[in-house]
């Protein structure tokens, strides 16, 4: 289903998900506005006929009934509030989580991890209240508005008295509004900064203490508190002022409507139920209160749908409908492909042709787009100029369970997914099977790992030690399992030992091997089993041939492996 990304778009969206259950909530908040509004006419009728001494029998039982009315409506309230909004918050995450998974690596490098997982848990919860305070803010202006009416229709002179106040509680709220998105907003942002600089720490926590940094990294870590303080205090003081506005203007109106009141009284145009029941009115037109802290939480969640929003603004990569020739044998091409990271221009017009059935090394110093041209060859992100091609199709024209079936990854530090070991290395294909899994684990020497564990296959990924090798080899054994056309391996062998390396090396790039490789490579060994090597330099393919080739002739190439490497090829 498609959303608007728009605030208004997104909370109408979440209200519609939860439709019925916020129309009952809004129905059952209007009868207990009503039922208030009843009570004051039905108590001065019982006070008229006590004082007559008329039988008040009736109306005194109407009093309880709609004081036991209010009770239960109001114990409704709660309940279908806390749903809604428990419904409304797990819709809004369902939304952005799935469209952060969509962007892919663009959602953190435009957000960041921290400030991700601020906007998915903090702002979602607080954007969940948004239809439930919509329901309440229609409440809360049934009560003053209902008021009023019963005002004019006891006296027209009354509604007269507490009109006169009316555009000073207009200009209060309209200022209320403004002023409270402003500091939610900033506070919000403020939240990001320190959960983004949160998340890198906790992923880094190995370098903070080896490094001895810890008390330095907390402080830049909570370093945006005093702002955040501040932003926090300037939310609260408009709130405050508010709130002390609303008390300094309502007595002076329900005086006012009171005062009115007793003058018709002692004309005899009003009797002492009628005054009763003016003055409960009074109280309910007068309910600032009550609408100061509905419209600041419509505020602070409308703010936060606004966080959420900017989000679901990223454009999310469309799919096709092709799919990819049968038979192909896999032939990977770059044209003209430019890709930008920031403001920097980290791949510059490539042009490259990996023949189906071969294997590709990309050689290059640290940073010069290796990894970023991997994830430009299976379209895990798109390039900002030029195409990529499988077999002559191109990637975006092709559907998304094509293009993840004929592209499988393994990368230098793998997210180990799903409840079991299994579960990990089956992750992503269509029919997963015990003995595709297990021949997947042999083929990246994982199987004899897995076998020791307590539980084999079947043990929680959460229980099962791994080392890095030995994640890297449960990463290489998923991507072998789902047996696509096209193998990218993003560094996924830096962290085997030499004798595993060999191995894997020899069931990847061996002469056994099947569909297209594309390796990073960082060992002159890996980049001389490869058939051909591409290398990157300053954004562009300086040079592609075989690693003699290259190491024969080009002293830049050679110098990439360092002179240890420089030696051992020597």
């Amino acid at each position: 289903m498609s959303m608007d990304p728009t605030t208004g778009g997104l909370l109408t969206a979440a209200s519609r998900h939860s439709g019925p259950r916020w129309a009952a909530l809004c129905l059952v908040s209007v009868a207990a506005t009503g039922a208030g509004l009843l009570l004051p006419a039905a108590l001065g009728r019982a006070l008229d006929l006590l004082l007559a001494h008329a039988p008040a029998t009736r109306w005194v039982l109407i009093c309880a009934t709609l004081v036991l009315l209010l009770t239960g409506l109001d114990a409704c309230e709660t309940v279908l509030a806390g749903t809604l909004d428990a419904r409304t918050t797990a819709f809004l995450r369902r939304r952005v989580t799935g469209h952060v998974l969509a962007l892919g690596p663009r959602a953190t490098l435009r957000f960041g991890p921290g400030d991700l997982v601020a906007r998915l848990v903090g702002n979602a919860a607080q954007a969940g209240t948004a239809p439930g305070a919509r329901a309440a803010l229609l409440a809360a202006l049934a009560g003053p508005v209902g008021g009023v009416v019963a005002l004019g229709v006891i006296d027209p002179w009354l509604a007269a008295a507490f009109l006169t106040g009316a555009p000073l509680l207009t200009l209060l709220l309209r200022s209320l509004a403004r002023d409270t998105s402003t500091c939610v907003a900033d506070y919000q942002r403020v939240q990001g900064r320190v959960a983004s600089a949160l998340a890198e720490a906790v992923g880094g926590t190995r370098t903070i203490r080896a490094a001895g940094t810890a008390d330095r990294d907390a402080e830049r870590i909570l370093r945006p508190l005093p702002e955040l303080s501040r932003a926090g205090r300037r939310m609260w003081r408009v709130q405050g002022r508010a709130a002390a506005r609303a008390v300094a203007v309502a007595p002076v109106l329900h005086l006012a409507v009171v005062a009115v009141a007793g003058m018709l009284l002692s004309r005899h145009r009003l009797s002492a139920g009628d005054v009763l029941a003016a003055s409960r009115y009074a109280v309910l037109a007068t309910g600032v209160g009550v609408l100061v802290g509905q419209l600041s939480g419509l505020v602070r969640a409308r703010t936060a749908a606004r966080r959420l929003g900017e989000v679901l603004a990223e454009p999310a990569p469309t799919h096709g409908d092709r799919s990819l020739p049968p038979d192909g044998p896999g032939r990977l091409e770059l044209r003209g492909v430019s890709a930008r990271r920031g403001a920097r221009t980290v791949l510059d017009g490539v042009d490259l042709v990996v023949p189906g059935g071969t294997t590709l090394a990309l050689v290059g110093r640290s940073g010069a787009g290796k990894s970023l041209l991997a994830a430009l060859a299976g379209r895990l992100t798109d390039p900002d100029a030029g195409e990529v091609l499988l077999d002559g199709v191109a990637l975006p024209a092709l559907s998304r369970a094509e293009l993840r079936a004929a592209v499988a990854y393994a990368f230098d530090r793998p997210a180990l997914l799903g409840t079991t070991v299994e579960d990990t290395i089956a992750l992503g294909l269509r029919r997963p099977s015990p003995a595709r899994v297990r021949e997947a684990a042999r083929t990246a020497c994982a199987d004899a790992f897995v076998r020791r564990l307590p539980d084999g296959y079947a043990t929680p990924v959460a229980d099962a030690p791994h080392s890095g090798g030995e994640a890297q080899r449960l990463g290489l054994a998923r991507a072998f399992a789902q047996r696509g056309r096209l193998l990218v391996l993003d560094d996924a062998l830096s962290s085997l030992d030499t004798v595993t390396e060999h191995q894997v090396t020899e069931a990847v790039l061996g002469r056994a091997a099947t569909g297209t490789r594309l390796v990073v490579a960082h060992r002159a060994a890996t980049a001389a089993r490869a058939d051909t090597v591409a290398w990157l330099e300053g954004g562009r393919v300086r040079a592609v041939g075989t690693h003699a080739q290259l190491w024969g002739r080009l002293p830049g190439y050679r110098a990439v492996f360092g002179a240890a490497e420089e030696e051992a090829g020597a």
